[in-house]
């Protein structure tokens, strides 16, 4: 009944009757690739495809649209790309991998019912160390150039209060790199507390 309600349409092109079609898997499926940000991370970047079309839909669908029923088809592909970047040598596979969400600000993780990306995480396999976020000052960065963003983004990626040990190495996992600013400050404010980043897979490249 509920699906003659409210008809199932593909996360990535609209098609009626699925949660994501097989051409939408297909293009999520692709090898991950190397990301060259303007601001520099200083650690490797990976994204699982570009900002447009298939990838674009399904993260906006997640994000803003309340799909989440796509998370564990996001989060299927995520893990089998960290371990073909491990396997290739372009991750560390010992210790085993373990993901850390960028940051968020608390209030848009509340508004989307919890943070998207960390439940693409969670739907890995592989473990998750949620360990930093924004600031509640810090601004939209949509219309902000690679600069504004860094400006933006100082002295705002904060440590979150955990119990127990911090990890010695993280992969820093985001939904879409655009500038690099983002992933820049993560990992500069994960070294300070003396995490390692390894490297920054995204969902998507902008």
């Amino acid at each position: 009944m509920l699906e003659l309600l409210l008809p199932r349409r593909c996360a990535g092109c609209g098609a009626a009757g699925v949660t994501l079609c097989e051409p939408c898997r297909i293009e999520w499926r692709r090898p991950p690739f190397r990301v060259d940000p303007r601001v520099d991370p200083r650690v490797p970047v990976f994204a699982l495809g570009p900002w447009g079309g298939v990838h674009r839909s399904t993260v906006i669908g997640i994000k803003e649209r309340g799909r989440r029923d796509a998370i564990p088809e996001i989060g299927a592909v995520l893990g089998a790309a960290i371990g073909y970047l491990t396997a290739r040598g372009d991750l560390p596979a010992t210790p085993r991998p373990v993901l850390s969400p960028a940051p968020t600000r608390r209030r848009a993780a509340r508004l989307r019912g919890g943070d998207t990306v960390a439940a693409i995480c969670r739907a890995t396999g592989f473990g998750v160390v949620p360990l930093v976020q924004l600031a509640p000052s810090v601004r939209d960065s949509a219309d902000l150039d690679a600069a504004s963003r860094r400006t933006n983004l100082l002295g705002a990626v904060r440590l979150v209060r955990r119990v127990g040990g911090w990890p010695e190495r993280v992969v820093v996992v985001d939904d879409v790199v655009t500038t690099g600013a983002t992933a820049a400050a993560t990992v500069e404010r994960l070294s300070v507390a003396g995490i390692q980043v390894t490297g920054v897979v995204a969902l998507t490249a902008a």
